[in-house]
């Protein structure tokens, strides 16, 4: 049986283009916000990508957790990272972070299934 997190890789990208042609003004509004924040900087884009994995953890959007699983390692996060960024999140939060922690590891399992 497929995990959510597969489930949800594998209807991403038609969902997406759904939405894209739904609300184009909104996608692309926020696609400009979001490529002009998470460009290298003064954080480079995987310390970005594992801050906001974390953010998506603490507001509990599966969505934002696969995504964000998905863009720390295409920065170049180690699986390790992206767990320990994790393991601060339900730190800074608690209980109802750490019931999510399941998630990344299922995003993580996904992707590491797709890639081979």
């Amino acid at each position: 049986m497929a995990s959510d997190a597969e489930k949800f890789f594998a209807e991403w990208p038609a969902r997406f283009e759904k939405a894209k042609a739904g609300a184009p003004d909104t996608i692309k509004a926020f696609g400009g916000l979001f490529a002009a924040v998470m460009k290298e900087g003064a954080l480079s884009v995987r310390e970005k990508e594992l801050i906001a994995l974390g953010i998506g953890m603490a507001m509990r959007c599966d969505p934002c957790i696969n995504l964000h699983a998905q863009k720390s390692l295409e920065a170049g996060a180690t699986r390790e990272q992206i767990l320990e960024a994790a393991s601060v999140a339900v730190m800074m939060q608690g209980g109802p972070t750490f019931t999510y922690l399941p998630k990344v590891v299922e995003a993580l399992e996904a992707l590491e299934k797709s890639r081979k």
